[in-house]
């Protein structure tokens, strides 16, 4: 099977030697995602809200590049610096994925890259 890298300026450039997601047949895994401002490539740091609400935006334009929605997401993984942000982030991200809700893993991490509060991977499936 060949990998298709999927490509948008609608979310933050890739800083490192990594896709901003990949298809593989009709499974898509984005990779993960911050509160980055994809215009200005900037932190946009704010509350656990604010930084979960522009992850899921920036995850949300990934999906479109790709073909797809929050509705064909299977997977989510999503990590925080804090463990006790998880009802905060949990409320916006309910926000964002249709009924049935994907599956998920949430795990607190020791950091994330630029000071993230949380940081959102995917997998979903081409429609």
């Amino acid at each position: 099977m060949t990998r298709e890298a999927i490509s948008t300026t609608n979310a933050p450039q890739a800083v490192g030697p990594y896709s901003q997601a990949i298809v593989v047949g009709d499974l898509i895994f984005c990779a993960g995602q911050g509160a980055i401002d994809p215009a200005t490539q900037d932190l946009r740091q704010g509350t656990v809200e604010e930084e979960t609400e522009r992850t899921l935006r920036n995850l949300g334009a990934v999906l479109d590049a790709a073909g797809a929605t929050f509705a064909d997401v299977v997977k989510t993984t999503v990590f925080l610096a804090d463990i006790n942000d998880f009802a905060a982030m949990n409320g916006v991200y309910a926000t964002f994925f249709p009924d049935p809700p994907p599956a998920r893993t949430t795990v607190e991490v020791a950091a994330l890259p630029k000071g993230f509060k949380v940081e959102i991977e995917a997998i979903a499936r081409r429609p």
